[in-house]
């Protein structure tokens, strides 16, 4: 392998590495190579100076495409991380893609009380009607949208 051939990019693989390796830059230092770049999984940076020999056994990881997955699949799939990072630019999430219409009050003291403690531990207990299970599953849907 040679070092021309390794762009920014590549993904190279080891047996020694627990995880492929995105390169950012590569170089050839005297007889070893310096190799900068990530794991592919766990986004470790690496920063790494091998010998010639052992860089000539890296292998360089294909990366293929297939468009063989059924549409529904992927849908869900990009439903999904819109939903992960929803939360960063909605902070009403929870009210905005429920079905139930929340009150004034309601959200005054689910986003105005309740979620801007550390530690959440109250009693909701208000007038029959005033929607005491709706702020409840506010919270709750919230702390799971925070992962709390």
């Amino acid at each position: 392998m040679n070092l021309s051939d390794l762009k920014p990019g590549t993904i190279l693989k080891a047996n020694n590495w627990k995880e492929p390796i995105e390169v950012k830059n590569i170089e050839e230092v005297g007889e070893y190579v310096r190799i900068i770049g990530s794991t592919t999984n766990s986004r470790t940076h690496i920063d790494q100076l091998i010998p010639i020999n052992e860089f000539n056994t890296l292998t360089i990881q294909k990366l293929e495409s297939n468009f063989n997955s059924p549409p529904l699949n992927v849908f869900l799939a990009f439903e999904t991380k819109r939903f992960r990072y929803a939360y960063l630019y909605d902070p009403l999430l929870a009210i905005n893609i429920s079905k139930v219409d929340a009150l004034p009050h309601q959200i005054e003291a689910v986003y105005g009380y309740v979620l801007k403690l550390p530690r959440i531990r109250f009693l909701i207990a208000d007038d029959p009607g005033a929607g005491k299970t709706i702020m409840a599953g506010l919270i709750i849907k919230e702390l799971k949208y925070l992962k709390k």
